[in-house]
């Protein structure tokens, strides 16, 4: 497929890491005969107005070779472990408790939101079918101690620090296929 698109401006806005505003700049862009290797025409999982169901089932037959392998090609499913802190859900309010685990998920997941497994996991196919896995130790030296063991290990993990108060609260790893990261986890408890 070929087609030819008028002119337009691409926009460039420079900050710095506090957010404000540094530079601005455009740039005039023409495109022709852009080839587009291909288009789907199928629908968004994520046009569901439930976060729950998806909107429609598709078979996952499209990749690309930049794409973590598929649960087809490979049974091992991609997990995400969020480790929370018993003693603090003992103590704090439960929501409170969840919410610290919300946070270390969403950041484990944004700082490696280019990796493959990540993509992978989120990707509009498999956004509805997400694994997560969690667990519980029994306090801060704990978390401390697991989040040691799991940077010596080389695996990618963000342990969550409640501010102002500076209390890690949980931790939570970045995607990866259970066989990778099962081994860190195997003596701790489900939290329930």
């Amino acid at each position: 497929m070929a087609c030819t698109i008028p002119s337009f401006r691409l926009f460039k806005f420079n900050f710095n890491p506090s957010g404000s505003y540094l530079a601005f700049s455009s740039t005039r862009v023409t495109l022709t005969h852009l080839h587009a290797p291909f288009v789907s025409n199928r629908p968004s999982r994520l046009s569901s107005n439930s976060m729950s169901q998806p909107a429609v089932t598709v078979p996952d037959t499209l990749s690309t070779p930049n794409d973590a392998p598929s649960q087809q090609e490979n049974s091992d499913v991609v997990v995400q472990y969020v480790v929370l802190r018993r003693d603090l859900i003992d103590t704090w309010p439960l929501g409170s408790v969840v919410t610290q685990g919300c946070h270390a998920s969403v950041a484990a997941i944004w700082s490696n939101k280019d990796d493959p497994f990540t993509v992978d996991y989120c990707s509009p196919d498999k956004i509805d079918s997400m694994h997560k896995v969690t667990l519980e130790v029994k306090g801060e030296t704990q978390i401390k101690n697991l989040s040691e063991k799991l940077t010596s290990g080389g695996i990618m993990h963000k342990l969550w620090i409640e501010q102002p108060e500076n209390i890690p609260t949980c931790l939570a790893t970045k995607p990866y296929p259970k066989s990778i990261v099962s081994s860190y986890f195997k003596k701790l408890k489900l939290c329930k």
